[in-house]
């Protein structure tokens, strides 16, 4: 590694962003006839000089990058996840027929249009405010990664581009060859999405793992920088997150709108709707504690240390809160699907009414050994009562074998309900559908007594066992079960008789705030990891290679860290309220307008001729 000194000295003809400014503002003179001899040099070594900049009297250089940034990064997973189910939507209503599934893909995407001048809004104010308060760090980021800014501005025309075709061409393109060409914009759109996440990506994972390298051309510099030991698990981890707060929030969306209607019609789809970004939510939520497992690997391997002061240092508690978070996030998906079959389905609540409760029942015990603290916060008396810091009888549950036991059994429970509502109102008719059925229950039994065997064995293991082989076939069993019970349940239902039809619109309102609050906990949970994830680097901006000098070379106390995520989630839900306003306006206008010749009382031919 080197630092910042060495970095400059080793290339001076490379000019950064300041550079660049200065070079400019001489040109300009010398044209005007200004003299400007030695002033851009000048110029050029005291900017270089300023290592921060503050506004203390709003709070701080540091609070205020923390709120834009935070805002930034959760429009920008809002942005980058909704592509994908509405691609995926429209593919599934262009092979079925069914207009419904074209319908809530253009729904979809009207969404994304109405957040993503907001989304690259924050993106230019955060990148001024960085400039701005910290045009040290912004420097050597900008020597390092200067061919993959340019890259990321390419990309970010294309994606421009990309979505006012997708999008101003939906009702001109929906026949034949066209329809083609615009499921193909769609593939585009999220292909440019993809590589638009995954180089921001590079930079923010080389802060906390950075890979520098002295000799090489720009480009092999910038790529050795990029494939640094976090960047791909970080890039997992947000795809699939992405896809869980876009689900949730559409989910959200059609919560309210459902809550809202007027018509029997608009309750009927909005319903539909809401189930169908709950399932996306669900479908990204069950792989997501994986992808998660496998980054927190990753960092212990990369420095043991800041694995350390993740999840056995001041941050540890920051993973309880984790785990009430998505614990309620279960709870609530789980419930959402549970209204689903006794509400959509007419005599279905006598049925399932027992299983339901075994459910819930499994997913409060796991939440509640999840939550349970390695250690707990207790005056020096109640330590000496308690005998230690450790409960004599909970600490036992503190410990990541027993959390990570639970937390794929609640995996496996939230499974099952999806996989209960998909079989409710129909009747296997398959002559092996008895075999089928023991099989899938023969399946899920052993599973779950497997992963409850490897995690108390895990107690009596080094933790380098528990770590590379107990916990990864623990992870590895849960998705052998998605993936045998998902294709047998499908061949089972494609010869079923349907004994109840599910009808739509009959939920419960309190399904509708399920649906808000499901967003809310996703919302809250981003913003958590996203401070713990920056705090991990302590008093570094990149990790072992430049520290940080600035007044703020400190961890925030966790009171205050809380504090500022929810100040963060109550913005970024003020925000994409005001963007689902907006994009509902035009509906609202052309409703008025459809309704005015009938309030009229008059012939629709009879106002047109008054209109001209």
């Amino acid at each position: 590694m080197r630092n910042h000194e060495a970095l400059q000295g080793q290339d001076p003809g490379r000019l950064n962003l300041w550079g660049l400014s200065v070079v400019g503002l001489a040109l300009l003179a010398g044209l005007l006839g200004v003299p400007v001899a030695g002033w851009a040099e000048d110029a050029a070594s005291a900017s270089a000089a300023v290592s921060y900049r503050d506004i203390p009297q709003l709070g701080g250089s540091r609070n205020i990058i923390w709120v834009v940034a935070q805002l930034h990064l959760l429009l920008a997973g809002f942005v980058l996840g909704v592509p994908i189910f509405a691609w995926l939507c429209e593919i599934v209503g262009w092979k079925t027929g069914e207009k419904r599934y074209d319908k809530l893909a253009k729904e979809f995407t009207k969404l994304l249009t109405s957040s993503y001048a907001t989304t690259a809004l924050f993106g230019g104010i955060l990148l001024f405010l960085l400039i701005s308060f910290y045009p040290k760090l912004m420097t050597y980021l900008t020597d390092i990664f200067f061919p993959s800014f340019i890259a990321y501005c390419g990309l970010f025309l294309l994606e421009t581009a990309t979505l006012y075709l997708y999008w101003y061409g939906w009702d001109v393109m929906q026949e034949g060859r066209a329809k083609v060409f615009h499921l193909f914009l769609g593939f585009l759109l999220n292909f440019f999405a993809f590589f638009i996440m995954v180089i921001p990506n590079s930079w923010a994972t080389f802060q906390a793992s950075p890979v520098v390298i002295a000799e090489g051309s720009n480009v092999a510099r910038a790529w050795a920088a990029t494939w640094n030991p976090t960047w791909w698990p970080v890039n997992i981890h947000r795809l699939i997150a992405n896809v869980v707060l876009g689900g949730y929030i559409c989910g959200a969306y059609a919560g309210v709108r459902y809550l809202s209607a007027k018509s029997a019609e608009e309750r009927e789809h909005y319903d539909w709707m809401g189930y169908v970004g709950n399932f996306i939510g669900v479908f990204g939520l069950l792989p997501l504690p994986f992808a998660g497992y496998w980054l927190m690997r990753e960092i212990y391997q990369y420095n043991q240390q800041m694995g350390i002061t993740l999840m056995g240092g001041f941050l540890s508690w920051l993973f309880i809160l984790q785990a009430m978070l998505i614990g309620v996030l279960f709870l609530g998906s789980n419930y959402y699907f549970w209204l689903g079959i006794t509400h959509r389905i007419p005599g279905a609540e006598a049925k399932y009414k027992k299983p339901i409760m075994a459910m819930l029942v499994i997913l409060l015990l796991c939440l509640g050994v999840w939550m349970t603290p390695h250690s707990l916060v207790a005056s020096l008396e109640e330590a000496r009562k308690l005998g230690g810091t450790h409960h004599p009888l909970l600490g036992v549950f503190g410990v990541m074998s027993a959390k990570m036991t639970v937390a794929n059994l609640m995996i496996l429970v939230t499974f099952m309900s999806f996989i209960m509502y998909w079989r409710a109102g129909k009747e296997e008719t398959a002559t092996w559908a008895k075999l089928a059925r023991a099989v899938m229950s023969g399946v899920l039994g052993v599973a779950a007594i497997v992963v409850i065997v490897l995690g108390v064995w895990g107690y009596f293991v080094p933790a380098i066992v528990r770590i590379n082989y107990f916990s990864v076939a623990q992870v590895l069993i849960v998705i052998f079960v998605m993936l045998t019970i998902t294709p047998l349940t499908a061949l089972l239902l494609r010869s079923a008789r349907t004994t109840t039809e599910m009808i739509w619109g009959r939920m419960p309102p309190r399904a509708g705030y399920a649906l808000v609050l499901n967003a809310v906990m996703v919302i809250l949970l981003m913003t958590l990891m996203g401070y713990a994830r920056s705090s991990s680097r302590v008093h570094w901006h990149i990790y072992g290679v430049m520290r940080d000098n600035s007044e703020y070379a400190y961890s925030p106390a966790l009171g205050y860290a809380a504090a500022f995520m929810s100040l963060n989630t109550f913005l970024f839900c003020m925000l994409v309220a005001f963007i689902f306003w907006v994009a509902t306006m035009g509906d609202k206008a052309k409703a008025g307008h459809g309704a005015m010749p009938a309030m009229a009382g008059g012939s629709p031919e009879l106002d047109r001729s008054k209109a001209h």
